[in-house]
């Protein structure tokens, strides 16, 4: 191969650079035209979520300030907590996150004075269709209970584990461990307020 010139490399350089800016200003443009939207789809998501995890007529208060030890005792369990709501029935619901089999599961995690799990519904989740899904749907796990709904009336921060409390569904293993450290994840930070 010949040796190129500074002159062609420097086009080449300055050629690649324009192209670059162009995108990044048309990611920008796309970016700024559907943030809201996204904003109000998972704000959507969020409150379809606490409906189904809460009892029929309450309503849920964020919690505006999470101190640092609630935040740490959820992310002890192996869980983000996103955010944390009273509900006016008693008890708290937690947007929790945790690792699945393909990237992130978001949740909602209901539960209630007693410290029990009134529900767990998915927020968002990437996890892959015909496997992961299946848990994130709440189809039925091998015990032919739907996997979301095993975990109602469960307590204590910790004690959950998937193979011994919560039973998973064949070839979903990893997505359930992801919404069990979620469910711990919550109660922990329950737990934490005192």
């Amino acid at each position: 191969m010949k040796n190129m010139s500074a002159k062609f490399m420097l086009k080449v350089a300055g050629t690649l650079t324009a192209i670059a800016l162009v995108v990044a200003a048309l990611l920008g443009l796309v970016n700024s035209v559907t943030e809201d939207r996204i904003a109000e789809l998972t704000a959507a998501a969020t409150r379809e979520a606490l409906a189904a995890v809460t009892p029929e007529g309450s309503t849920c208060e964020e919690i505006k300030e999470i101190s640092d030890a609630v935040k740490e005792a959820a992310s002890e369990q192996g869980g983000k907590l996103i955010e944390m709501y009273t509900v006016s029935t008693g008890g708290y619901a937690c947007k929790v996150s945790a690792s699945g089999s393909q990237g992130t599961i978001v949740m909602i995690v209901g539960v209630d004075a007693e410290s029990k799990i009134t529900g767990i519904s998915i927020v968002e989740n990437a996890e892959t269709a015909g496997i992961g899904s299946k848990v994130m749907t709440n189809l039925p796990n091998d015990a032919g209970v739907p996997v979301l709904d095993q975990f109602i009336g469960l307590s204590g921060a910790g004690t959950l584990e998937v193979k011994k409390n919560v039973t998973p569904i064949t070839g979903a293993t990893v997505s359930t461990k992801g919404v069990t450290m979620g469910a711990n994840a919550a109660l922990a930070a329950v737990a934490a307020l005192g």
